[in-house]
């Protein structure tokens, strides 16, 4: 192998881009970065590989790259997940430290969400292992909210929801970041631009 035109056998040795890699005086490429948008349905799993048979996320997409999805979404949780190959901005859009929005159009029983309960969810509740931080909460329709945080705690927005009084019948997240579920049928799946992948990589900066 040469770096450059220089002979190397480190096999730990860094290269990007601009390092002009050549094995047996054939140049390599990097793997082109994409990343894709999927309405994830009811009963997928967020993995690349699921050894209990369940169809998973990255079935869904239909490219020879290997993806892998950006966090995750419970398999009964539908919507927005995003899958990549770039896994530096993926570290990026699911590390605490940079607190990428996500939102969640909730369905609860009972309906009737009084003020308290969005009180309580907007000012942090309590969970088991730790107190949320502040959620912007807003109703969205009779027994549906609309709820954005910026963590990841196991089933989150369910707990949440418990805590104030409501079980969670439905769970669709419709937001990551500056993107917005839009025009993807369940299943359906899209390759973002390059404008909305720049746009995620502002929301880590």
């Amino acid at each position: 192998m040469t770096v450059g035109g220089t002979q190397v056998t480190d096999p730990a040795r860094d290269v990007d881009e601009t390092s002009k890699v050549a094995v047996n005086g054939t140049g390599i490429s990097p793997e082109r970065r994409e990343v894709y948008a999927l309405n994830k349905p009811e009963g997928v799993v967020s993995t690349a590989k699921d050894t209990h048979g369940r169809p998973t996320v990255v079935e869904l997409i239909d490219t020879e790259l290997r993806l892998y999805p950006v966090g995750r979404l419970d398999a009964d949780t539908t919507g927005l997940i995003l899958l990549s190959n770039d896994g530096e901005l993926a570290d990026r859009l699911t590390h605490p430290r940079y607190g990428v929005t996500k939102t969640y159009r909730v369905k609860v029983k009972p309906p009737l969400v009084g003020e308290r309960a969005l009180r309580s969810l907007r000012e942090g509740v309590q969970l088991e292992d730790g107190r949320t931080a502040p959620a912007r909460v807003r109703r969205a329709g009779p027994g549906v909210i609309e709820l954005t945080i910026s963590e990841g705690k196991k089933r989150q927005v369910r707990r949440m929801c418990e805590a104030v009084g409501h079980h969670v019948s439905g769970l669709e997240r419709i937001a990551f970041g500056p993107l917005r579920l839009q025009g993807l049928a369940p299943g359906a799946s899209r390759l973002l631009t390059s404008d909305e992948v720049e746009r995620l990589r502002a929301a880590t900066r």
